[in-house]
């Protein structure tokens, strides 16, 4: 399945917005959440029907034993060779052409992470159910908090002053993600905003990062959109992979295993590999803008500390 994609826009690495006012990022006021509009009685038939759609997606995966949440183990071992080759083409490659959901050419880019602290803030769309929204929300922050302690990066749950934006929403809160994305870019495009809001069915989250004015490779903000119609797992690992992807991990990899960087599904939840890949991405003797090739000597190094393996 096309569960979690992350793409490639503007002057940034991981989006799936051109965003061709990166250059105002910084400076535009991040308006205050909006109240979402009312929700429906019952959900609409679309909604409705993709929910029985990803229920029976989930449903065949765990019966292939698939969406494991084991983080790995000893069927899974992993080398540093093995270690810094998946981070390199994980950081330095991209699925996605820039701004569109069209596969990219297989050519590496920069070096993209925060340079600042990582603010998260976590909205709903009105269709979400009330216990719903907490299990989501007491998710996100667990895992914010972990992410914070793996990568050594400031990475904090915000209420206010979110500068990576996860949005929980179904069909019935098109309205209300297209008035959010105008607020938090103003300059948006009609087909910017149509990669939001004509999400085909095989898509089933998003995120897109935006970098700063004059540093293509410091990612500020961020937006995540998390299909509420996914039952839990499936729901839970797009808030993984999307969140972790909007970090500086733009890409998958087939061999990279144990990991949710992968499309094959096999991983639901962010791996021990995959914290190692996040260690790697943060590690101050990495810098933005580094190309694969001059950050490569440096990644087999760390790779071999973290593995706790003979330089």
């Amino acid at each position: 399945m096309q569960a979690k994609e992350t793409l490639c826009g503007g002057l940034i690495l991981i989006s799936a917005l051109a965003l061709a006012s990166c250059d105002t990022a910084e400076t535009v006021p991040v308006a205050s959440p909006v109240a979402a509009p009312t929700a429906p009685s019952t959900p609409s038939a679309q909604s409705q029907s993709l929910a029985s759609y990803y229920s029976v997606v989930q449903n065949n995966l765990l019966t292939h034993g698939l969406l494991r949440t084991d983080g790995g183990g000893p069927d899974t071992p992993f080398t540093p060779d093995t270690l810094a080759k998946n981070f390199e083409q994980i950081a330095f490659f991209s699925e996605y052409t820039r701004g569109t959901l069209t596969p990219g050419s297989g050519g590496s880019e920069r070096l993209s992470r925060w340079g600042g602290p990582v603010r998260i803030g976590t909205e709903f769309g009105a269709s979400v159910p009330a216990e719903q929204r907490a299990r989501d929300a007491a998710s996100i922050k667990n895992y914010t908090n972990r992410l914070a302690r793996v990568s050594g990066h400031p990475i904090s749950n915000a209420t206010r002053n979110a500068n990576f934006h996860v949005f929980v929403a179904g069909e019935d809160d098109r309205a209300f993600i297209e008035t959010r994305l105008k607020q938090l870019v103003p300059t948006i495009s009609q087909s910017e905003l149509d990669l939001f809001h004509n999400l085909p069915r095989s898509i089933y989250c998003l995120v897109v990062a935006v970098s700063g004015s004059g540093s293509p490779n410091n990612y500020t903000r961020a937006v995540a959109l998390i299909r509420a119609e996914h039952p839990d797992l499936v729901r839970l690992s797009c808030i993984h992979e999307e969140i972790a992807q909007g970090l500086g991990l733009p890409n998958d990899s087939p061999s990279a295993r144990p990991s949710i960087f992968n499309d094959d599904d096999e991983f639901a939840l962010l791996t021990n590999h995959d914290e190692l890949l996040l260690k790697m991405l943060y590690d101050p003797r990495l810098q933005q803008g580094m190309t694969a090739d001059q950050a490569r000597p440096v990644v087999r190094i760390i790779a071999r500390e973290l593995l706790g393996q003979d330089l």
